[in-house]
C-alpha cells in the first residue's frame, strides 16, 4: 500500500469512501458485504475510512461505525463531515454530538465543513452562527485531530474562504480527476492548494464511474497506445504523480472495486508523459456531456420526486459521443409519466444545491425535447411538455 505522511500520521493514499455502499435488492445497506470490505480494506493496508452525515440515507456513519467498533481505535482514521450546505437552521453541537453517537467514537480522526461552496459560503463565515469557531473548539478539546472542508466551488469560492480561515484548515478534499482537471478548473485548485502548503484531499477521482467504463471508441484508442490496463488503474494512476495529493477516496460499492482499487495503490506507479497526455485528449472528447456525479443532493428536495441523476445519465447517453438513443427510449417506457423529465415544474431547488452547479430544469427541457425526436414518443411527449409549461406557469403564480 502507498502511504502517504500528513504531520507524522501514515495515511493510504487509498481512502474508503463509504457514499456509495454496496445495497440489497430493497435499497439498504447490504451491511453483510460491506462489513466484508471493511475487513480486506483494513487487512490490505488501507487506514483511512470517511463517511458523512448524509450518505446511504444518514445509515452509513452507523453502519461503518459498528464494524470499526471490532478493530482498536488507533487502527484506522475515521472522518466525517458537518453537513452546513443541507441545514436550514444550524446546529454544529448537535450535529456532531449525533455523530459522535452514530459512529460510536468518542473523536474524529479528520472532521470536514462539508461542500464549502458558493451557495453557503456565506453561512459557513457568518461570525454570528461560528461553525468554524465550534469545530476549532472541538479541535481544541481533542474530539477532532485534524480540521479540513470539502468543496465543490470555483477558485475564487474556495481562496476567499482560506483567506478567512487563516491556519484552521489542514487539508481541503476537491473533484479532482483528469476530466475535471480542465473541465472544472481543478487544476487552478491543486496549485492554489500546493501554493499554500495544504495537502489536497480528493473526491470523484473516476468521476461517479464515467472514468471506470470509456466509450467503446476512447477504450480502442487506449489499446492503440499501448494502454492496456482497466480504465480505472489509469484513472488512479494519474494521482501517483501528483505529489501534493495525500488522500485519494475512492466510493467502492462491491468487493471486487476493492481488491482492483487495493491492487492499484500496492506500489507508486505514476504515468508516463504518453499516457498522461492521451488521458487528457479523451478528456477533450468528453466534455460535450453534462458533468453530474450523481450526489442526488438534488433529489431530497424535488418535488416530483425525479431520480434526476438517472434522467441526467439518459441525456448523456443522447448527447455523448456514440450515445445510444434507442436504449434510452426503451428505458423511457418502464417509467411512469410522473418520473418522466416533462414532469420538472422547473421550481430550481435542485439547481440551487447543486454541487456541479448543473442547470437541472434545462437538462430536463433537453432531455424532453431529445426523446421527442423519436417518432412513436413525438406526439405524447409534446403533450406532457406543455402540461409541464402550464405548471410551471402557475408555480411562478403562486
Amino acid at each position: 500500500m502507498i502511504y502517504r505522511d500528513f504531520k507524522g500520521e501514515k495515511l493510504s493514499m487509498l481512502g474508503f469512501g463509504t457514499m456509495r455502499l454496496p445495497v440489497t435488492e430493497d435499497g439498504g445497506i447490504d451491511v453483510k458485504q460491506t462489513e466484508e470490505m471493511v475487513d480486506l480494506a483494513l487487512s490490505s493496508g488501507v487506514n483511512y475510512i470517511d463517511t458523512a452525515y448524509p450518505y446511504m440515507s444518514s445509515k452509513s456513519e452507523i453502519v461503518i461505525g459498528r464494524r470499526l467498533s471490532k478493530y482498536p481505535r488507533n487502527s484506522f482514521y475515521l472522518a466525517d463531515k458537518y453537513p452546513g450546505h443541507m441545514l436550514l437552521e444550524q446546529d454544529p453541537e448537535g450535529i456532531f454530538a449525533e455523530q459522535l453517537k452514530k459512529c460510536g467514537v468518542d473523536y474524529f480522526d479528520f472532521y470536514l465543513l462539508h461542500n464549502v461552496y458558493e451557495n453557503d459560503i456565506d453561512m459557513y463565515m457568518d461570525g454570528k452562527l461560528g461553525v468554524l469557531e465550534y469545530f476549532k473548539k472541538m479541535k481544541e478539546e481533542g474530539k477532532i485531530r485534524h480540521l479540513g472542508l470539502s468543496s465543490h466551488g470555483d477558485l475564487p469560492c474556495l481562496v476567499k474562504f482560506l483567506d478567512w480561515a487563516g491556519d484552521a484548515i489542514e487539508f481541503v478534499q476537491i473533484q479532482l480527476n483528469y476530466l475535471d482537471w480542465t473541465l472544472q478548473g481543478a487544476k487552478g485548485k491543486y496549485e492554489e492548494l500546493t501554493k499554500r502548503g495544504i495537502p489536497v484531499w480528493v473526491m470523484e477521482p473516476v468521476r461517479g464511474g464515467k472514468l471506470a467504463v470509456l466509450s467503446p471508441e476512447d477504450r480502442r484508442k487506449l489499446d492503440a497506445s499501448g494502454m492496456k490496463d482497466k480504465e480505472t488503474s489509469y484513472a488512479f494512476r494519474w494521482f501517483h504523480g501528483l505529489e501534493n495529493v495525500g488522500m485519494v477516496l475512492s466510493g467502492m460499492s462491491n468487493m471486487d472495486q476493492m481488491k482492483e482499487n487495493i491492487a492499484t495503490f500496492d506500489t507508486l506507479a505514476p504515468l508516463g508523459e504518453k499516457e498522461t497526455g492521451m488521458l487528457l485528449e479523451l478528456a477533450e472528447g468528453m466534455k460535450n456531456s453534462i458533468p453530474c456525479t450523481a450526489c442526488r443532493y438534488c433529489c431530497d428536495g424535488c418535488p416530483m420526486g425525479l431520480d434526476i441523476p438517472d434522467l441526467i445519465y439518459k441525456l448523456n447517453q443522447l448527447t455523448v459521443r456514440g450515445g445510444s438513443g434507442n436504449s434510452v427510449a426503451m428505458q423511457m417506457d418502464a417509467l411512469p409519466e410522473d418520473k418522466l423529465p416533462s414532469a420538472c415544474i422547473g421550481c430550481g431547488r435542485c439547481r440551487r444545491v447543486c454541487p456541479q452547479k448543473i442547470d437541472i430544469p434545462a437538462a430536463m427541457e433537453k432531455l424532453t425535447e431529445e426523446i421527442a425526436k423519436f417518432p412513436r414518443w413525438a406526439d405524447t411527449i409534446k403533450e406532457r411538455a406543455e402540461a409541464a409549461r402550464k405548471a410551471r406557469e402557475e408555480a411562478g403564480k403562486a
